[in-house]
């Protein structure tokens, strides 16, 4: 029993052999797959596809890499489609997301648009204290500003995204109610800084995740690899080798730490 915290199931990699791609990872295991929004134009359809087969769970906002495309107006299509599903009381929509900050990248880390990316990422936060939900946080080279508005803005928890701060940073996520996801980037063996954190916080911290069709593990060598969440039980293997615990406790575990951060996935008794 394992959950895909991550996965961009919608990408189009997946156009040709969607259904394949499920039905290999529920054979493999895979009990739950997280699909998070990333600007106005995939909400409906994330949301459609979490309802195509058991297991499938969504989250909706817009992407930091996305929003220099986006409108102001977005946010409110964002906070309506949030109602809409708590109206419903569609339990499979499991958190805001995915939002956050990106200073990678040149062309979005200063200026007018990082100011922008700040401004959509504070009204995101809003919206999860506003209807009490976790987020799904992208955190790229912006962990202490991501973190400043979060003591800001005081939400319910969720999830740091392939987390790659620092132990300081990684506890910070931590006292604030948030679990570390960690994914194909542990599979590598120069990812020192990564493992060592994935192996040094206590495992109640730590959810797995695939980002397919990103963040690729090691063994996958072809010019462009496409990741998968078929893969999750392989990649949650290599943490369990470096944790010295069994699979089986590590995915009872991360599942557990799932349902603690976001708490609409576990199932009503």
């Amino acid at each position: 029993m394992l959950i895909d915290t991550h996965c961009h199931l919608d990408a189009p990699e997946f156009n040709q052999d969607r259904e394949s791609v499920i039905e290999r990872s529920l054979a493999n295991g895979v009990t739950g797959i997280v699909i998070p929004a990333v600007m106005k134009q995939n909400l409906d359809t994330v949301k459609q596809l979490a309802h195509q087969f058991d297991g499938g769970y969504y989250a909706l906002g817009i992407h930091p890499m996305y929003v220099r495309y986006a409108k102001d107006e977005d946010l409110a299509d964002v906070e309506s489609a949030i109602q809409v599903a708590l109206k419903e009381d569609d339990r499979r929509l499991v958190a805001i997301g995915e939002i956050g900050l990106d200073f990678f990248i040149p062309e979005i880390k200063e200026g007018k648009e990082r100011v922008r990316q700040e401004f959509f990422y504070r009204e995101q936060l809003k919206m999860a204290k506003k209807y009490d939900l976790p987020v799904l946080l992208h955190v790229r080279r912006s962990q202490d500003t991501l973190l400043k508005h979060l003591r800001q803005i005081q939400v319910p928890g969720g999830i740091a995204h392939a987390f790659n701060g620092s132990e300081q940073q990684a506890k910070a996520f931590i006292d604030l109610g948030f679990c570390l996801g960690f994914g194909g980037t542990i599979t590598f063996t120069r990812s020192l800084q990564i493992r060592r954190i994935a192996t040094g916080i206590d495992l109640n911290s730590i959810v797995i995740e695939t980002d397919a069709p990103d963040i690729p593990p090691a063994w996958l060598r072809e010019e462009k690899p496409r990741n998968s969440p078929e893969f999750l039980p392989q990649i949650a293997q290599v943490l369990a080798d470096l944790r010295g615990v069994t699979l089986e406790e590590l995915a009872y575990r991360t599942t557990e730490n799932t349902y603690r951060v976001l708490p609409r996935m576990r199932p009503i008794q």
